[in-house]
């Protein structure tokens, strides 16, 4: 089955049956083969895990080697919120085809992702038919908070992490994602990495590694 997506793919090692799914969303200008990364670490953990890095389904607008889960080159809101649904839509088409594949349910699958990955995942935890095991997202935000509240049909469990020193996206948005999820009944976990600008630091790997095996059947 070709998937709707260019996607690296990272499987269990020794020939490990297949238990659960980590799907990792690169950011703004990335692409699958950088968020693959973080399977280095974690899968010496998940031994019963597949990682799919897919890259985003546009090229991006600044980056043209990368790409883009929505367009920014644009600041206008609105025309960011019709971007970042058309590739909600693109992803939980993806998501099906995972979950037919691999013979998964979304109570099987983590999401997350960096950013721009981290807000995708965010709102796809929010809006499917059933909750997923978990979010776990790295330096994100809530896209369009009137919007996602108005349509959040599913509650999946998040933890949440942001650099302190995050001139990109701004650490402010780490509160006030705690804040929303919180007053729309979503568990939330947050942890503020000190000293830390725009990227993944090796505490935030940690500390999302420890919240994920914390969730998945092992």
């Amino acid at each position: 089955m070709t998937f709707s997506l260019n996607t690296k793919i990272i499987y269990p090692e020794n020939g490990n049956d297949i238990k659960n799914a980590i799907i990792l969303l690169h950011g703004y200008g990335g692409d699958g083969n950088d968020i693959s990364a973080l399977s280095l670490n974690w899968k010496r953990f998940l031994p019963n895990t597949i990682f799919l890095c897919p890259n985003g389904h546009e090229p991006c607008s600044i980056n043209p080697v990368g790409f883009q889960w929505f367009d920014l080159s644009n600041d206008d809101s609105q025309y960011i919120l019709e971007e970042s649904i058309k590739a909600e839509k693109k992803l939980k088409l993806y998501i099906n085809e995972i979950k037919k594949k691999y013979s998964l349910e979304n109570s099987n699958i983590c999401l997350s992702g960096f950013s721009q990955g981290c807000m995708m995942c965010i709102n796809v935890g929010l809006t499917s038919d059933t909750d997923f095991n978990c979010v776990v997202g790295f330096s994100g935000k809530i896209i369009n908070k009137e919007n996602l509240s108005n349509k959040i049909t599913s509650r999946t469990k998040m933890f949440l992490t942001h650099g302190d020193m995050d001139t990109v996206v701004s650490s402010t948005h780490l509160l006030e994602a705690k804040d929303f999820l919180l007053r729309n009944n979503v568990e939330v976990e947050i942890k503020m990495i000190n000293n830390s600008d725009h990227h993944i630091p090796i505490e935030a790997s940690s500390s999302a590694l420890n919240y994920i095996k914390k969730n998945l059947i092992i």
